[in-house]
C-alpha cells in the first residue's frame, strides 16, 4: 500500500517534513543522543521515501541550522541544534494546543517587509515564517493574519538576521461600511482551506491508515500531515468559512489518533535506537 498522498493532493508529505515530524515527536526534549542515519533512513523508508532523498535532505537541514552530524563508529549520527529544538519546541505548542484553529485575539495583524535580494535565503525563511502564523499576502507585499499574532516570538530565529527596519508591523479592526469578507477571498482559498481538512479526514477516519506500517512510521505520518494542515489553515474566524466547517472534526480526530498510536510508536522508537 502506498502511504504518499496521490498527485493533486493539498496535504503533501515531503521528506523534510516528515524528518521534522520524527524529531520533534520522538526526539526534541525526550532522547538527547544522536540518531543514527540508519534509523532515519529506515522509519522514512517505511513510509515509501528512497534513502536517497533522506540523506539529501539531512544535509540540507545541516546546512540550514537545524541538525548537526556527529560521529558514531563507522555510522553518522545526527542531532538537533540549539536553534531545531527551538524551531520543534514553538511547532509543538499549536500541534498540541487545545484550539488549533481558533484566532489568537480579535481584528488582524499586519506585516510588510523589505530583504534585499542577495538574501534570498533570508527572505524564504522569513515567508515561510510568516506562512506558518497564518500569513497571506494581501496585495503588493503586504501580509495579513487574523488575530493579535505574536509576531516577535514567530519570527525570533529570523529577526537576528534580518538588516535594521526589515520589517514594519502594525495591528488592524474592521471599520465599519469596509467589511473583510472580500479581503479574505483574496488573501485565501477557503475552499483549498476546506479541502485540506477533509482529506486530513478521509485519511485518518479509515481503519486501514496505518496498516502494515511500523508504529513509529504511523505517528510520523500523522503528525506530518497534521503540520501541513496547521499550515493550510490560517485560524480565520468562522464567520468567514461557511456551514459546517470541518476543523473541528480534524482536531478530534488527531487527537483520538495521537493517543492511540502513543505508546506502541514509543516502543517502537526504543526498538530502534537500541
Amino acid at each position: 500500500m502506498s502511504v504518499l498522498p496521490v498527485e493533486g493532493s493539498v496535504l503533501t508529505r515531503k521528506p523534510r517534513q516528515l524528518l521534522l515530524a520524527f524529531f520533534g515527536e520522538f526526539v526534541c526534549d525526550r532522547y538527547f543522543a544522536p540518531l543514527r542515519a540508519s534509523v532515519l533512513i529506515g522509519t522514512l523508508e517505511s513510509a515509501g521515501v528512497a534513502a536517497s532523498a533522506v540523506r539529501t535532505n539531512l544535509d540540507r537541514m545541516v546546512a540550514s541550522g537545524l541538525l548537526e552530524r556527529r560521529r558514531l563508529g563507522r555510522e553518522i549520527g545526527f542531532e538537533l541544534t540549539p536553534h531545531g529544538s527551538e524551531v520543534l519546541r514553538e511547532a509543538s505548542g499549536r500541534v498540541n494546543g487545545p484550539a488549533p484553529f481558533e484566532p489568537q485575539g480579535d481584528g488582524w495583524t499586519l506585516v510588510t517587509f523589505s530583504v534585499p535580494e542577495h538574501l534570498r535565503d533570508l527572505r524564504h525563511r522569513l515567508r515561510a515564517a510568516l506562512t506558518w502564523s497564518g500569513f497571506a499576502v494581501l496585495r503588493d507585499g503586504l501580509w495579513i493574519a487574523p488575530g493579535a499574532v505574536d509576531l516577535a516570538a514567530a519570527l525570533d530565529a529570523i529577526i537576528p538576521d534580518l538588516p535594521p527596519a526589515s520589517i514594519t508591523a502594525f495591528s488592524a479592526t474592521e471599520l465599519d461600511g469596509f467589511p473583510m469578507a472580500e479581503a479574505v477571498r483574496v488573501a485565501w482559498d477557503i475552499e483549498r482551506i476546506r479541502d485540506a481538512h477533509l482529506e486530513f479526514i478521509a485519511h485518518w477516519e479509515r481503519e486501514d491508515a496505518a496498516s502494515g506500517l511500523p508504529p513509529a512510521t504511523a505517528r510520523t505520518l500523522l503528525v506530518a500531515d497534521w503540520l501541513a494542515l496547521l499550515r493550510a489553515d490560517p485560524r480565520l474566524p468562522r464567520q468567514y468559512m461557511g456551514e459546517d466547517w470541518p476543523a473541528d472534526r480534524s482536531a478530534e480526530l488527531f487527537t483520538r489518533r495521537h493517543r492511540e498510536f502513543a505508546f506502541p510508536a514509543v516502543r517502537d522508537f526504543a526498538a530502534l535506537v537500541d
